[in-house]
């Protein structure tokens, strides 16, 4: 009998040893539609996750707002229900203040200057921030946001051109102060309220990248885009710290790597849809107001800087002096 119960835990033991741990889905959400090249390129890092662990992480993309707006969404991460998320850093400022830093208007001289910070120590830097905060999310990793211009139904190409005009701003007070310092009166308000809100004149306009005008179909309702550049805001891609501490931490640094390829790839994806965008809005008749004065404008929004970027002074120095 003593040798039968002792081959029969033998033989359990060793069922256990080469039983396959359980797959895990992880669920990844964005505002952006199905075929916007943020949800392309984490697509993307889920078939590399698939491939590289033979099926036992996968993961499921939730696009097109589903789970709700950022701000929700941001709270869903933190809480552990949605795994990875795509954010504009606008809505995460409020959380993580650092972050603040990379939304202050005309802090960066272009968007070859906004990669070349981001990709570099100070991207890091505030990832680790963001790691090392008590939001409850991982920072991965960078996404291009593009620049943001204005768009109404008039030309704007000086802030006094904004007078009266109600302009919709991401969540975040520091957006607000910046389109009230521009001549405009700031409106805050979520992505997904604006087509309406524009239709029935709630605001006169709003601003953002060429992609989400386009994709958006604002470019239907406010057909004059402004080069105005005052925001160059890079996006981010986190994890949840719930999720994230029961992965090994094999699984850890291979999301890592994955993450920093998926950074790369949507980089290239974005540069080919601003270019096919820009073509569809000038098919579509809209106008491209291109002699901006966008010293005015910096200089119009230098109170927002002092007032937002007084306790980041050195790092400001710091992304100025990356070339």
């Amino acid at each position: 009998m003593m040798r039968a119960s002792k081959l029969a835990v033998l033989l359990a033991t060793a069922v256990f040893a080469v039983a396959p741990v359980a797959a895990l889905e992880l669920k990844a959400a964005d505002v952006h539609p199905e075929g916007y090249p943020n949800v392309v390129a984490m697509q993307s890092l889920g078939k590399k996750l698939d491939a590289a662990t033979k099926g036992r992480l996968t993961l499921k993309m939730f696009p097109g707002a589903v789970l709700g707006d950022e701000k929700s969404m941001i709270e869903q991460t933190q809480a552990g229900g949605i795994d990875i998320l795509r954010t504009s850093l606008g809505p995460l400022g409020p959380v993580v203040p650092e972050v603040n830093v990379f939304n202050m208007p005309f802090v960066f001289r272009s968007e070859a200057h906004m990669r070349a910070v981001v990709d570099g120590p100070i991207g890091e830097e505030i990832l680790t921030k963001i790691t090392n905060s008590s939001a409850n999310l991982v920072a991965l990793g960078w996404m291009d946001g593009g620049t943001r211009n204005l768009y109404t139904k008039k030309a704007v190409r000086k802030p006094a051109d904004l007078a009266g005009q109600k302009v919709r701003m991401m969540g975040n007070p520091l957006f607000v102060d910046t389109m009230n310092a521009m001549g405009g009166s700031g409106i805050s308000m979520g992505f997904g309220e604006l087509y309406s809100a524009m239709q029935t004149g709630v605001v006169d306009g709003a601003e953002n990248n060429v992609p989400s005008y386009v994709t958006g179909n604002h470019f239907t309702v406010a057909k004059v885009y402004s080069l105005t550049g005052h925001l160059i805001i890079p996006e981010i891609f986190v994890f949840s710290k719930a999720k994230w501490a029961k992965l090994s931490a094999e699984d850890q640094t291979l999301i890592k790597k994955l993450a920093r390829e998926a950074q790369m790839e949507q980089r290239q994806l974005w540069d080919k849809r601003v270019t096919m965008d820009t073509a569809r809005m000038k098919a579509s008749g809209v106008t491209i107001v291109a002699d901006v004065d966008k010293d005015a404008f910096f200089k119009a929004t230098q109170p927002v800087r002092d007032k937002y970027g007084s306790a980041y002074a050195d790092l400001i120095k710091r992304i100025q002096a990356v070339k």
